[in-house]
C-alpha cells in the first residue's frame, strides 16, 4: 500500500523529475504493480498486470529530454506496449511547443513515461489543474476539450507522495493580445511541419481567396482553382473546392501569415462536426527553398498511424 513507501521515497517525490538521481531509473527490473485509473481519489488503490522498466527512446519526443532515461511499462495511462505510447504520446508533442504552461511536459511524462520507482508515482491534482487551466484555450482553438484521461479529479490532493508543480505562478509570459493564434505560431522546421502534418486530417498547398470575420473566429476561405492536395484524408474532392477554415478565436489573436494573404500557403486542418478547423499555417515564401521541400517530402511521408492533436 501507499503507506508502506519508505521515507526517502516521498522526499524524491518534492524533488523535480530532472532532479532525481538516475541510479533510480537504470534499475532493469521491478516487480511492482500498476493502480488501476479510477481509484486516485477514493484511495482504495488496487493493482494489475507486473511493470518492467525500458529505456525511453529517441523517438518517443514527448519524452525522451525529460530528465531521467528509464519508464514503467505498463505506464499510468495503461498503455501495455512501446509501439502504443509513441502513438498515444506523439499527438501532444505539439502542445509542448506552444508553451502555454511550463509543466505540462512534467505532467504528461510522468503518465506516458513515468520513472521506474518502486512504487507508482502520479501528479498532484494541483498540477493538473494549473497546467489544464493554461492549456485549455489552446486545446479549444484545435476543437478539442480536456481529455477524460486527464481529468484532474483523478489525481491525489497535494501530498508527499505525488508530483507537485515544479514552476512557480506558471502562467505565459506572453499577454493575450501578442500571443499568436495557435495555429500560427508553429516552428518551420521538418520535424514541427511533420508532427503538425501527421496530427491533422488533411493539408493542402494553396491561395488564399478571402479572410473574414464570423463570430469569434477568422475564416480563411480557399482559391478553388489554386490547390493541391497534399494530404485528404476523408474529405471529398468537391470538400476541398468549398473549402472554409475556421481559425477559432482567431479574432482575439495574431496571425502574422495572413496579414499578407497573397502567394501560396500550406494550410493543415481537421474536420469537426460540420466545420473544418485551421491547424496548421505556413507561408511558402518565393525566396525560400525550405519549406518548399518540407512540402515534397509531406508528400512521400507515411504517418504511423492518424491521430488527432492532444487527443488521448
Amino acid at each position: 500500500m501507499v503507506s508502506q513507501i519508505p521515507g526517502a521515497l516521498a522526499f524524491l517525490c518534492l524533488l523535480p523529475l530532472t532532479l532525481m538521481p538516475m541510479s533510480l531509473a537504470m534499475t532493469s527490473l521491478y516487480e511492482d504493480y500498476g493502480w488501476q485509473a479510477d481509484s486516485y481519489a477514493t484511495g482504495q488503490h488496487f493493482y494489475s498486470r507486473s511493470a518492467v522498466c525500458v529505456p525511453i527512446p529517441e523517438d518517443l519526443r514527448l519524452c525522451h529530454n525529460v530528465g531521467y532515461r528509464d519508464m514503467r511499462l505498463p505506464n499510468l495511462l495503461e498503455h501495455e506496449s512501446m509501439q502504443e505510447v509513441r502513438q498515444q504520446a506523439g499527438a501532444w508533442v505539439p502542445l509542448l511547443a506552444k508553451r502555454c504552461h511550463p509543466d505540462t511536459q512534467l505532467l504528461l511524462c510522468s503518465l506516458f513515461a513515468p520513472v521506474c520507482l518502486d512504487r507508482p508515482i502520479y501528479p498532484c491534482r494541483s498540477l493538473c489543474e494549473a497546467v489544464r487551466n493554461s492549456c485549455v484555450p489552446v486545446m479549444e482553438s484545435f476543437g478539442f476539450p480536456w481529455p477524460e484521461m486527464l481529468r484532474c479529479d483523478k489525481f491525489p490532493l497535494d501530498n508527499d507522495l505525488c508530483i507537485t508543480a515544479q514552476a512557480a505562478g506558471g502562467t505565459p509570459s506572453e499577454s493575450p493580445e501578442t500571443k499568436k493564434c495557435p495555429p500560427c505560431d508553429n516552428e518551420q522546421t521538418m520535424e514541427s511541419v511533420t508532427e503538425h502534418f501527421c496530427a491533422s486530417e488533411f493539408a493542402l498547398k494553396m491561395k488564399i481567396k478571402q479572410v473574414k470575420q464570423e463570430g469569434s473566429d477568422r475564416i480563411i476561405m480557399a482559391n478553388p482553382r489554386k490547390q493541391k492536395i497534399v494530404k485528404r484524408g476523408s474529405l471529398r474532392r468537391k470538400q476541398f473546392r468549398r473549402l472554409k477554415l475556421h481559425l477559432k478565436n482567431g479574432n482575439g489573436c495574431p496571425c502574422p501569415q495572413l496579414d499578407d494573404t497573397s502567394g501560396n500557403f500550406l494550410i493543415m486542418g481537421r474536420k469537426l462536426d460540420e466545420q473544418f478547423l485551421l491547424t496548421s499555417i505556413h507561408r511558402l515564401e518565393k525566396k525560400s527553398a525550405q519549406l518548399k521541400n518540407i512540402v515534397k517530402k509531406l508528400r512521400r511521408h507515411k504517418c504511423t498511424a492518424f491521430h488527432s492533436t492532444f487527443e488521448g
